[in-house]
């Protein structure tokens, strides 16, 4: 028996982890590190300020307590584009403490948007996780950004389990500011084939053209004035297709009313299907959730995937 094969599985997939980890950060030209020194703590502070504007009464983070999650040994990291800080991710151990963790926030800036130092941050998060035998990692998300689903869904290979309603209450911050604070909880189950195809960039996106053509229900789409519409779905189809906007920042700068219905809506319709037992199967790109109804196998051929490398 050859020594890589000799190694125990859990070390080999912690040496591919990092390997992918690493690859991912050097293609986006970032190096990724822990941090814990204050100085560095209130550099991730600035750049979240940066990223979301937030209401300086009530700050995502604070170097204090990010020293107290680093100091514990927690997940506290930025990935730096020569000396400027240019994204971060922070977590901390879950229930079970011993093998799940959850991600609080993580952030890039817009100076290195378009070359994936979030998912570069992500598989730096995942090999560290792997490292010290955590094998789930979640976060949650606003379902209505339509580039964070398929990052997320898609890019990373997590699911989307649970719909929760304004689960952080009012945020007073740029991107959040006058909506409800409805998120989806991502769970990213660290040791999964398709999670380790995904940190290698093969990913699967649904095609949701092609699910309509196979008789696909369609439970919430656009119309022609950007509203949300929503539709009596054929109780009888196992898959259903739930649209989102492809920009809702830019609704909310603009016709905030408009976002307002948009929440909404995809509450009562995607929400909805999640209460009564259905499940996020995949996201197009396009701006469509796939949802499939009782307990169809994930990799049932009825969703119509394309295969795709990022």
């Amino acid at each position: 028996m050859s020594e890589v094969a000799a190694r125990p599985q859990s070390m080999r997939l912690v040496d591919s982890a990092t390997r992918a980890a690493q690859a991912a950060a050097r293609a986006s030209g970032v190096q990724i590190r822990e941090l814990a020194e204050v100085d560095d703590l209130q550099r991730l502070c600035v750049l979240v300020d940066e990223i979301w504007h937030p209401e300086p009464t009530n700050p995502p983070v604070t170097a204090e307590f990010l020293r107290a999650l680093a100091y514990a040994g927690n997940y506290v990291a930025g990935a730096f584009a020569g000396d400027q800080l240019a994204g971060i991710c922070v977590g901390f151990f879950d229930a079970p403490a011993e093998h799940a963790m959850h991600s609080h926030i993580a952030g890039v800036s817009a100076r290195v948007g378009g070359k994936h130092v979030g998912f570069a941050l992500k598989l730096h998060q995942r090999a560290w996780a792997l490292s010290r035998d955590v094998t789930t990692i979640a976060w949650t998300f606003d379902p209505l950004v339509c580039r964070n689903a398929y990052f997320n869904i898609v890019k990373l290979g997590a699911a989307a389990t649970e719909y929760l309603p304004d689960f952080y209450g009012a945020m007073d911050d740029l991107i959040n500011a006058g909506d409800d604070s409805d998120r989806l909880l991502a769970v990213w189950p660290l040791a999964a084939d398709s999670v380790a195809s995904a940190s290698q960039g093969a990913v699967s996106a649904a095609d949701a053209s092609r699910l309509r053509a196979a008789g696909a229900a369609v439970a919430l789409d656009i119309d022609a004035d950007g509203l949300p519409a929503i539709r009596d779905a054929d109780p009888r189809a196992s898959t259903v297709l739930v649209r989102v906007p492809l920009d809702i920042e830019t609704v909310r700068r603009h016709h905030e009313p408009v976002a307002r219905r948009w929440r909404h809506a995809v509450r009562q319709v995607l929400g909805g299907l999640m209460s009564d037992g259905a499940r996020v199967a995949g996201f197009d790109r396009s701006g469509w959730y796939v949802v499939q109804r009782g307990a169809a196998d994930g990799h049932s051929a009825t969703l119509s995937r394309r295969k795709e490398r990022s």
